[in-house]
């Protein structure tokens, strides 16, 4: 202990009062063999997966690096899938606008404005076909970030990858079919909780029978971190959401070990670099232990928290973009160091518009410069058995632990979400956070320290006007030349199986095929189901 000249024992000075992560974690100075338990005896991709969920992890095979991507109209989309491919990328990632994502055609009222602005306008098989367009889809592995109208956009890549010449059964990838995290932190939802329960069971069988390599659920935490939740949370209520749907599929009539292998996840990356890892292990280890001992999973697939992730966005800074970059590649670092199987790095420029094909690039670099440059892919959980890092790891499972049992009082997820309580929870963090901020007790570089007097301007992609005007001629062009009698038979079809229990992807897959839009789709379980208002 440092001493005073008179030989007296005095306190070392310190840069802050108290160090806390993210989550408010309190951080010892050091940490040794008492502070943290045992590191895991298991090894990777055994129970409880704390270390991975591959043996050889990365010394195998590199993540897929999936860079996410989608505006304007298909056509434009389909040059930026190409581009990124062309440059290393290993798999698509699509972003979809939210009329596609609220079941609302591009020629719809409430569409205005809209079209194309977040993501790709998609309303029918014709744009699908454009979409992927020269991309054999039984030799890449897409992503879809779709939630309300998942069953949909699945059925209209399954019936693209058709007219390939692909069979279902060789199509790879994931809709994120996530609707909780809609209720609790994003909002694209149409139907009530029960219609779109229904809809991701029926999607869990259809899947389990006739495209047995899909994903069929990426139980998203990103959303809820983007909300404003700490690492604890995001953890707590993704896994929560998980178990809710395992249950609404039991309930269904499934088997556990039928659709519990291709669940998968999505989680957010934020900066606190030693947290964001245990965050990781955490959630493995916790998946592990609730579907074995909460639903008696015997297939150590079903076991396995499988998870693709993305750096955070709201983490993004309009004020000197350029330092985005540094952000993102500590993100990207992070988590490879807690095991990611897929990995999206955002552009610096995404606080601005949407990323230019340069801002893109520098990415995709970021992650191919980690995976071949940096070293850590040669080590298998390098940082595992680090006091540190078993000490926050195991402190984020017994605060998870705490949520769910809060949960659990409250009827369950379902019943959590409809009163309330992970929004409040999530509100009442976000607003410690910004609290923090404008106080400077959490330093944002550039925004509320080391800021300049102007930044040097950044090139922003933006979408043409004239692509929505484009995109509703197509919607009407396709109308007058379909075959309406084949329309009304489809979405009747489709109907009769809402008004019963029959499984609703089979007709969604001939409706499509037919021609119907989506819009047109949604509208038939909108007058079936209802549609979603929060209570306030």
């Amino acid at each position: 202990m440092p001493r005073d000249p008179d030989g007296k024992p005095r306190s070392p000075k310190l840069r802050k009062a108290r160090f806390a992560t993210d989550a408010d974690i309190e951080i010892q100075g050091s940490y040794g063999p008492a502070d943290a338990p045992a590191a895991p005896s298991s090894p990777p991709a055994q129970f409880p997966f704390t270390r991975g969920v591959q043996e050889t992890m990365y010394r195998g095979q590199l993540w897929t690096m999936r860079q996410y991507a989608g505006f304007g109209t298909a056509a434009e989309s389909n040059r930026r899938y190409k581009y990124l491919l062309a440059q290393g990328g290993k798999g698509l990632s699509v972003a979809f606008d939210l009329p596609t994502q609220m079941g609302r055609d591009s020629d719809h009222p409430m569409a205005r404005g809209e079209v194309g602005r977040v993501g790709v306008a998609i309303d029918s098989l014709e744009d699908m076909r454009v979409l992927f367009d020269g991309i054999p889809l039984a030799e890449v592995s897409t992503s879809m970030t779709i939630n309300a109208t998942a069953a949909t956009l699945l059925a209209l890549y399954q019936a693209v990858g058709e007219e390939q010449g692909a069979s279902a059964r060789q199509l790879r990838g994931t809709i994120q079919n996530d609707i909780l995290k809609e209720y609790i932190a994003r909002g694209t939802y149409i139907y009530p909780p029960a219609g779109s329960m229904r809809l991701i069971t029926d999607t869990f069988t259809y899947c389990s029978r006739e495209i047995p390599q899909w994903n069929t659920v990426s139980i998203s935490g990103y959303h809820i971190r983007e909300a404003g939740s700490d690492a604890v949370q995001e953890v707590a209520f993704t896994l929560a959401d998980g178990i809710a749907y395992v249950e609404a599929a039991l309930a269904a009539g499934l088997d556990v070990d039928e659709f519990a292998p291709r669940l998968s996840f999505f989680f957010n990356v934020h900066n606190n670099f030693i947290e964001e890892i245990a965050k990781f292990r955490a959630a493995r280890a916790l998946w592990a232990n609730i579907m074995r001992e909460r639903f008696g999973a015997k297939n150590p697939k079903s076991l396995m928290l499988r998870f693709h992730s993305q750096t955070a966005g709201v983490t993004l800074q309009a004020q000197q973009p350029l330092v985005n970059v540094v952000r993102v590649t500590l993100q990207a670092l992070a988590a490879v160091l807690g095991g990611t199987q897929s990995l999206h790095t955002n552009s610096y420029d995404e606080a601005l518009g949407l990323p230019t094909e340069e801002s893109a690039r520098i990415a995709l670099r970021t992650q191919q410069v980690i995976g071949h440059e940096s070293g850590v892919a040669d080590f298998i959980d390098p940082l595992g058995g680090s006091w540190a890092v078993e000490a926050l790891t195991a402190e984020i499972e017994r605060r998870a632990g705490e949520y769910f049992a809060r949960i659990e009082e409250l009827g369950g997820m379902v019943r959590a979400i409809e009163q309330g309580f992970p929004q409040r929870e999530i509100e009442r963090r976000a607003y410690e956070h910004q609290r923090a901020v404008e106080a400077q007790q959490r330093i944002i570089v550039g925004v509320n320290d080391f800021v300049v007097a102007e930044d040097a301007p950044v090139p922003v992609a933006t979408v043409d006007p004239a692509l929505e005007a484009d995109q509703i001629r197509r919607v009407a062009a396709l109308r007058a030349r379909r075959n309406a009698a084949a329309v009304t038979r489809a979405l009747t079809a489709l109907d009769d199986a809402a008004a019963g229990t029959a499984n609703l992807v089979v007709p969604i897959v001939g409706a499509v095929k037919a021609l119907a839009t989506v819009g047109e789709i949604a509208d038939v379980m909108r007058k079936r189901f209802g549609e979603y208002h929060p209570v306030r």
